[in-house]
């Protein structure tokens, strides 16, 4: 806040100089300093007005992530393959872990996963499919899972390269049509 306030008086400095009126210019060189003091003094945080409350949760509501892995390295491939990972996981929390949802980086990349609350000491899975058709290089999809959990927000990836098909191979004109 002080920032944006002393920008505004380097700016206003800038328009004041500018405009040639020396009296002018050091009386609203002085409101500024004026008004930068008492802000200064003030010292009050303004709330904006979409902010929500927030409050701790409370542990034994929530489900807790162990994944045996959250990395999957599934080396060099060539393109067109699919490649399917199981991400295994255990409920270490005190309630049971609800999944409420999971999204992937992008299209080529689909997730399955354990539907039911997992109770704690209990495991469950996520499942991902990358189809490497029209990818090439390194690639790394991600899933993001979202659940009853603290953080809320849980990321899994998978990574490697994808070896593109040879520019002579020939390609699919469109779709087939039977």
């Amino acid at each position: 806040m002080k920032i944006k306030l002393l920008s505004a008086f380097a700016l206003a400095l800038v328009l004041a100089s500018s405009c040639g009126q020396k009296n002018d210019q050091e009386a609203k060189i002085q409101a500024l300093e004026e008004k930068i003091a008492q802000l200064e003094n003030q010292n009050t945080a303004v709330t904006p007005v979409n902010a929500q409350t927030t409050t701790t949760a409370d542990p034994s509501t929530l489900g807790q992530f162990q994944f045996t892995e959250m990395e999957y390295d599934f080396g060099n491939i060539n393109e067109g393959q699919v490649i399917e990972h199981v991400f295994n996981f255990t409920n270490n929390g005190q309630a049971p872990l609800v999944i409420s949802n999971i999204t992937a980086s992008c299209g080529c990349t689909s997730p399955e996963w354990t539907k039911t609350p997992v109770n704690p000491g209990e495991s469950g899975f996520v499942k991902v499919v990358f189809n490497s058709t029209a990818k090439s290089g390194a690639q790394a999809p991600t899933v993001t899972i979202q659940a009853n959990t603290n953080p809320t927000v849980t990321r899994l990836r998978m990574k490697g390269s994808v070896t593109p098909k040879l520019a002579g191979a020939a390609a699919p004109a469109g779709p087939l049509k039977r």
